[in-house]
Parts: structure tokens; C-alpha cells; sequence
């Protein structure tokens, strides 16, 4: 078993080679943090959850998300850095309202 392991993970390292990574920054963030599919798949669903709290909050006329940023960054897994994973997940298309709502919020911060 350990062998199969060894061998998957050096062709994705080759793969990972050929291909431009840096267009998908999002997904080399993945690999390059090892995070297994099920640490992934608990990821995609907090931001589904995320997104549809924004979407909510969104129409009902709220202007500060904060909320929703204190909740990413609570459950954000370990492996994974805030701005770093927001930047990647924004680069690759992923969640653009909400990530841009991120954004803003980070640059406010930063003022």
C-alpha cells in the first residue's frame, strides 16, 4: 500500500510539472498543503454555507461581513493560511462575491 501511495503521489508531482499551476492557485494551494478529500470536501461546504449566508445577508441590505470572515477564519482548517487560501480561491474564480467581500474587508483592516 505504501508503495501505490509513493507512486500516485510522484506522478502528481510530474503532473504538477507539466501543467501551469499558477493558473490554478487555488488547487496547488490544496496539494501543496496536503489537504486530503475530506478536509476539501468539508472546505467547499463551509463556503457553500458561507456563500449562501452572504447571498441572505446580501438582500436583506446588510453591508458588514465580518461575521462571515470570523467564521472562515474559525473554521478554516490548520493546514490552510486566511489570506493566502482567500487570494488563492479568489485568483481561481471561486466564490467571487463573497471573496471580494473578503477582500474588502482585509484591505479595510489593513487601512
Amino acid at each position: 500500500m505504501k508503495n501505490e501511495a509513493e507512486t500516485t503521489a510522484f506522478h502528481l508531482h510530474l503532473l504538477s510539472k507539466i501543467m501551469n499551476m499558477e493558473a490554478y492557485p487555488f488547487t496547488k494551494l490544496i496539494i501543496e498543503c496536503d489537504i486530503t478529500e475530506q478536509e476539501y470536501n468539508e472546505l467547499i461546504r463551509l463556503l457553500d454555507y458561507l456563500d449562501e449566508q452572504f447571498k441572505r445577508q446580501t438582500e436583506e441590505g446588510l453591508l458588514d461581513f465580518s461575521s462571515l470572515l470570523i467564521h472562515f477564519a474559525g473554521m478554516l482548517h490548520e493546514k490552510l493560511e486566511l489570506h493566502q487560501t482567500i487570494f488563492a480561491l479568489k485568483e481561481e474564480g471561486y466564490y467571487p462575491s463573497l471573496m471580494n467581500a473578503f477582500l474588502a474587508i482585509i484591505e479595510h483592516i489593513k487601512d
